[in-house]
């Protein structure tokens, strides 16, 4: 009895062996599996990734919404919003094997509003314009600063007002309108010499009759364009208060901007890239060449007037915006809008600044 019990327990511990053993190759088999599986899977996905790195960018670029169509650039004339018609004149988009078509534009709210509905892919204008429609939702992003300077405060070289300190309680003329590019401007102005815009009286008024409101006392001083304003500057009428041409705070900033459409701009990375590209190296020719350019724009009647004094504005200008100095200057301005609530979004400059401004790894060639 004794040795049948013994017999027993041996085949008992047998069948316990042989089934963990069973269940032990099983779970190897079902580990092995899903390591395969694994494996299989990884070397997919970096079979795909590696045929997207080894795309070549002409190969994507081939694939973008844009590709091989007409690109529609915004342009209401004028000289600083001139570039991208000497670009096209002198084929550097088509360098860039793009196709670009110039829309004309009527005024700086249909420049927004065609950029930011994509009825226009790209507009040149202010950025004293632009960006607190970019602030409030209009759907377009930042790429390049165009250049410097263009307008200024100017009041009757004979009268009382030398100063923006001697305009507390009187009142500059606005050729815009309250709550444009032109008041933008001029509350900046009044933001560098502390000076509170609520002590200013703001009024409109037609550049044209600019200067017979400021004989007749109707307003104390106004923003013009330099080019408008240069005749009567050099007839002994009116003369500089405050400049974003040559004024030391305001000289080396970027006056205008080229505005992109958003959604464009993201599904079409690598023609914006080229856009850009084309942007910049046209930016440089003016630099060295500001009279041929000119000439360019009097040619396609793009800009008017006497030819020389075209010339002499386009030379006060900097053209050669690089992106740190436009970044710090949009950061600037957003700083001085957030704190007189001209732009009222509730995220900071910071974050603003890392929504709008998409700018490509260019350089200028001084640089």
């Amino acid at each position: 009895m004794k040795r049948l019990n013994i017999i027993l327990a041996l085949m008992l511990a047998c069948v316990m062996m042989f089934t963990a053993c069973k269940t032990t190759v099983n779970n190897t088999e079902e580990t092995d599996t899903k390591k395969t599986e694994s494996a299989d899977k990884n070397t997919e996905e970096n079979s795909n990734s590696s045929k997207s790195e080894d795309m070549s960018e002409e190969e994507a670029w081939k694939k973008e919404p844009a590709y091989g169509k007409p690109i529609k650039i915004g342009y209401n004339g004028g000289l600083c919003t001139g570039a991208p018609g000497i670009a096209k004149a002198l084929g550097y988009f088509e360098k860039q094997g793009l196709d670009v078509d110039l829309v004309s534009m009527d005024s700086t709210v249909g420049t927004v509003d065609a950029v930011g509905t994509g009825k226009v892919d790209m507009v040149t204008n202010h950025i004293s314009a632009m960006l607190v429609p970019a602030t409030n939702g209009i759907n377009m992003v930042f790429k390049k600063g165009v250049q410097t300077g263009c307008k200024s405060l100017y009041a009757l070289k004979d009268g009382a007002v030398k100063s923006t300190k001697d305009l507390v309680g009187k009142s500059i003329g606005l050729p815009n309108g309250i709550g444009n590019s032109d008041h933008n401007i001029a509350i900046r102005f009044m933001n560098h010499d502390k000076i509170d815009p609520a002590d200013i009286i703001w009024k409109p008024v037609e550049s044209s009759a600019s200067v017979l409101a400021l004989q007749n006392g109707d307003i104390d001083a106004v923003v013009l364009s330099d080019q408008f304003a240069e005749k009567f500057v050099n007839d002994g009428t009116l003369s500089v208060i405050r400049s974003l041409t040559w004024d030391e705070d305001f000289k080396k900033e970027p006056c205008c901007i080229y505005a992109f459409n958003k959604d464009f701009n993201e599904k079409n990375p690598i023609t914006a890239k080229k856009m850009t590209a084309a942007l910049f190296e046209v930016s440089d020719y003016i630099a060295h060449n500001t009279k041929e350019a000119t000439q360019v724009l009097f040619d396609n009647n793009w800009a008017s007037g006497d030819f020389d004094q075209a010339v002499r504005m386009m030379e006060s200008y900097d053209w050669q915006c690089s992106n740190d100095m436009t970044e710090k200057t949009l950061k600037n301005i957003l700083d001085d809008y957030k704190k007189f609530n001209i732009v009222t979004n509730e995220k900071s400059s910071d974050e603003l600044l890392d929504e709008l401004w998409k700018p490509e790894d260019l350089k200028h060639d001084n640089e």
